[in-house]
């Protein structure tokens, strides 16, 4: 089995804050973003193996599957910093460039 390195690597699930969702919510709707990038690709593909993702993404899947949740305040602040809630698996550093700026959820 391929061995891989134990990089900086994370996946931020950002939330709208301004919806006042139950944490309960808060939760389901972050657990369907995290896995958004691997359903996606099964939806589109009627099968998915590890060859078909980034060096980094391989990582995430066989490792730790760091995430950490943030919060914005508006659908367009969401909007600015991208058109989905979940970033990643990446680089933190290729992450932190597009979300280090949010507050922790």
């Amino acid at each position: 089995m391929e061995q891989f390195p134990a990089p900086n690597i994370k996946q931020v699930i950002v939330m709208r804050h301004d919806l006042k969702m139950r944490r309960g919510k808060q939760i389901a709707q972050g657990a369907h973003a995290s896995l958004s990038f691997l359903t996606r690709r099964l939806q589109n593909q009627s099968s998915i193996n590890l060859a078909d993702f980034s060096a980094n993404a391989r990582a995430w899947i066989m490792g730790s599957f760091a995430k950490v949740c943030v919060r914005c305040n508006s659908e367009p602040e969401l909007m600015a910093i991208y058109t989905c809630l979940a970033i990643g698996p990446d680089d933190a550093s290729r992450i932190d460039e597009v979300t280090g700026h949010l507050e922790l959820l």
